[in-house]
């Protein structure tokens, strides 16, 4: 930010600081006069008036104008937006709060990869939504806000949409990501970060209740917000919730499990099969500083290379519910997929976003990961 002082050259028009050649203290920011000592916030920055100067933070802000003007001013396939949720956070509080997934585990890394059977599905349609093929047994993007736990919020919402998917329309429920935010015992870390094989371990040995049954906190940061239901085994392999709903609106306190995750191929073929055959799966994700900012298209990393401030990245976890081919940069036909985010639908398009496709664009297809809903002999229809 440009530094400005007063001076006896300042004329009238400009903030009629001067009067009788005498120089009034303070500084001159867009025609406007600021006392000493007065303080003013732009974006992420806070500048102070100090000795007739204006001197400001330089923390590099998760909503940089100078970045949505470079991506939309270039072929890059995609627009950028400056969106007003994050005005004001810097870049390093964007990968504190709104990501939330720690980096896979040596564990995960080394889970063997399943590809699916040869005569599973051989011809690949160029575009598919799960959507469309399962109207109503899959769920949209919800809203982590300031809470880094996409950990929970991709856990769930793909087990929700696998259980609806193997039960035939049965159980369609959305599961409650603030059940695993609020109860996954081990290493728990909530809104701070959290690993993806915990979530998924929570899900097979202790369940989630819906969404609406267990519904997101409104302040993520309150002191009360310990678990609020636990379940227990009746001994026959089903668990039953303890307690009735925290939201006592809702009365269905149902407990949903998971059988152990898998790891699907990395290969975009098999991904294809894996999503077309038994839905939308887990995808892990680095997080550049430009993603912020994706408005619509088919996202790849811009980089700078003309300032380091720009080269950090952190994990992130989306789902990933089909994909599609169009033009994009510079004109030529592009693959992508389609990915559900968990920023809310008033980012991107309408909550989910596209991105490259086979070519691992920010390690999209290295770690692919899915489940199977513990459904029990009762249970199927």
């Amino acid at each position: 930010m440009e530094r400005q002082y007063v001076s006896q050259r300042q004329v009238d028009q400009e903030g009629a600081f001067t009067r009788n050649h005498t120089v009034l203290e303070g500084c001159l920011r867009d025609g406007r006069h600021y006392e000493e000592g007065s303080a003013i916030k732009e974006n992420c920055n806070s500048c102070t008036c100090s000795g007739q100067q204006w001197k400001c933070s330089q923390h590099v802000c998760l909503m940089e104008p100078e970045l949505i003007e470079h991506v939309n001013n270039g072929d890059y396939g995609w627009t950028a937006q400056n969106y007003s949720q994050f005005w004001g956070m810097t870049l390093e509080e964007g990968f504190k709060y709104r990501l939330g997934t720690l980096p896979p585990s040596p564990k995960l890394l080394s889970m063997n990869e399943i590809t699916a059977p040869l005569l599973a599905i051989t011809d690949l349609p160029e575009f598919f939504v799960a959507t469309y093929k399962w109207p109503g047994w899959t769920h949209g993007p919800l809203d982590q806000k300031n809470c880094a736990a996409s950990w929970a919020f991709s856990t769930a919402s793909v087990a929700a949409d696998r259980i609806a998917i193997q039960s035939k329309g049965r159980y369609t429920a959305n599961l409650s990501p603030q059940n695993l935010i609020s109860c996954c015992p081990k290493n728990r870390h909530g809104c701070n970060s959290g690993s993806i094989d915990r979530a998924w371990w929570y899900l097979r040995k202790r369940g989630l209740v819906s969404h609406a049954c267990y519904p997101l906190f409104k302040d993520q940061n309150a002191t009360n917000n310990a678990c609020a239901m636990a379940s227990r085994s009746d001994g026959r392999g089903k668990r039953h919730a303890t307690k009735p709903c925290p939201n006592n609106i809702e009365k269905s306190n149902r407990i949903y499990q998971c059988s152990p995750p898998y790891r699907v191929s990395s290969n975009e073929t098999e991904i294809m099969k894996e999503i077309i055959h038994n839905g939308p799966v887990q995808a892990i994700m680095q997080v550049h500083e430009d993603f912020f900012h994706y408005k619509s298209g088919i996202y790849r990393h811009v980089k700078n290379e003309e300032s380091k401030k720009y080269q950090k990245f952190r994990t992130h976890a989306v789902k990933l519910t089909g994909w599609g081919t169009l033009r994009g940069a510079q004109g030529r036909k592009e693959k992508f997929w389609i990915a559900a985010n968990s920023w809310g639908k008033s980012w991107g398009e309408n909550g989910y976003f596209r991105i490259l496709r086979g070519v691992n664009e920010s390690d999209i297809e290295k770690l692919i990961i899915a489940a199977w809903g513990q459904l029990t002999s009762s249970d199927e229809p």
